[in-house]
């Protein structure tokens, strides 16, 4: 890699970003069913119907996966814990299997000189929640922080920093409006109602944590940049609609108080009664704001209904998810996030990273020279950032090791660890000795 640590300014943090269903193995340790097990079970959901019930099983070589992270010399280590094994019926009676596991994983990092941050919630809803509705119910932000509460007890004294809910776009908007994501509808008025509560639920277990004297309390949100994919006018205002639905719908909530007038010429007759009233709780202040950042996305008009976009490709160099790769986008998003939401609050690139056709080479390594130069050109957006006198203080990859891509299954790789998901043999790739290399420096 061209960069290294000493590139950076003293106490910036280096870390690696994964997510408990995507490697955990749900079957183990007595945790309940989640709706990505009903999701997926569905015929036509994921790829060849695959699901998290073995994943990486992490859950039984916890040990093994920590040393491997050790040897990337990484400061940080974000994971995310299971609402499903911790509270297996979403409420009621914790499952001990599930809290000592998370005991060992905050102990095993710590042991190591490595940073646990935490995420509560990373998209596998307990299937009982489900069934009363879940994102869609306002109660969920009481049962979100009750579990908050259980999880945070156990080992809210250890992590050095933590944040509700990964992502709330993709719980709310892709998960809702689009169906691409667990529970898979496809409904305005759900998805109204779920945009809303995911940040409702934020701002409970914000009060909830604090209540357990936690400090370090942040907030994630995946961002892509929109730009309009000609000049007309037409296609200004719908890359200015997809803006407002991905970006500033979320950040404006947590940071503003207020939702883009944009967003709610579609959202708002759908909105949950008096959800203004809601912004007190919303708004519980952060000590962070993360963002997570892949691709751009180029939307053109589209003359059916609202909210009357379509995304189109463009002519840079894409990942194989089809996403372009544009470094230009995260200088961008943390320089508009500072100027326009967060001012100097500290921000952290919490996830980047890219998906590629990652194999075994003949000698038994696994060359992966595109992810470098991710990497690599990512990495200098948020040196350029930090110059422009951005609060940048740390960058995540995404992802430590290959996971289940959810309604992809096990195709598409972003590790910086090969897994073969027959043998479950870890192979490190030239990106993780790089990497490793570039931080050793």
């Amino acid at each position: 890699m061209k960069m290294s640590r000493s590139d950076f300014p003293d106490g910036f943090l280096f870390g690696a970003a994964t997510s408990s269903y995507q490697i955990e193995g749900h079957a183990e340790g007595g945790a309940g069913r989640t709706h990505w097990d009903d999701f997926a079970a569905t015929p036509g959901n994921v790829v060849r119907a695959e699901n998290g019930a073995r994943a990486c099983d992490h859950y039984n070589r916890l040990d093994e996966d920590l040393d491997l992270l050790a040897g990337l010399g990484v400061d940080v280590y974000r994971f995310s814990t299971s609402w499903a094994r911790v509270l297996p019926e979403g409420r009621g009676t914790p499952n001990g299997e599930g809290l000592d596991f998370y005991d060992r994983l905050v102990d095993g990092l710590l042991q190591r000189g490595i940073k646990p941050a935490v995420t509560l919630y990373h998209w596998e809803l307990p299937s009982p929640l489900a069934d009363l509705g879940g994102w869609r119910n306002r109660d969920i932000a009481d049962w979100f922080a009750d579990f908050a509460e259980v999880i945070m007890g156990r080992i809210g004294d250890r992590v050095w920093s933590a944040a509700p809910i990964n992502e709330p776009w993709c719980v709310g908007w892709l998960s809702h409006f689009e169906g691409a994501h667990a529970p898979g509808l496809r409904d305005i008025r759900a998805t109204a109602r779920a945009m809303h509560h995911v940040l409702l639920a934020h701002g409970r277990a914000i009060q909830v944590m604090r209540g357990l004297r936690m400090g370090n309390l942040g907030a994630v949100c995946n961002l892509e940049w929109a730009a309009p994919a000609d000049e007309s006018d037409a296609s200004r205002r719908a890359a200015e609609r997809y803006d407002a639905i991905y970006n500033r719908f979320f950040l404006g909530g947590l940071f503003k108080g207020a939702y883009p007038d944009i967003a709610l010429e579609g959202l708002g007759p759908h909105m949950p009664d008096n959800w203004q009233d809601d912004f007190p709780t919303i708004t519980a202040p952060v000590d962070w704001c993360g963002l997570n950042y892949y691709t751009r996305k180029l939307i053109a008009h589209n003359p059916g209904p609202w909210p009357g976009y379509a995304e189109t490709t463009g002519d840079l160099p894409q990942t194989t998810m089809g996403w372009e790769i544009y470094p230009d986008g995260l200088y961008d998003f943390l320089t508009r996030t500072r100027n326009d939401y967060t001012g100097d609050l500290p921000l952290y690139v919490t996830e980047n990273g890219m998906s590629a056709d990652d194999t075994l080479a003949p000698d038994g390594t696994v060359p992966d020279p595109f992810r470098t130069d991710y990497l690599d050109m990512h990495l200098g957006a948020v040196q350029r950032a930090i110059a422009d006198c951005v609060p940048v203080r740390g960058y995540y990859c995404w992802s430590l090791m290959d996971n289940y891509e959810w309604a992809l299954g096990y195709e598409k790789r972003f590790g910086l660890i090969h897994v073969d998901f027959e043998t479950l043999k870890r192979t490190p790739k030239a990106s993780y000795h790089a990497l490793a290399a570039a931080l050793s420096r």
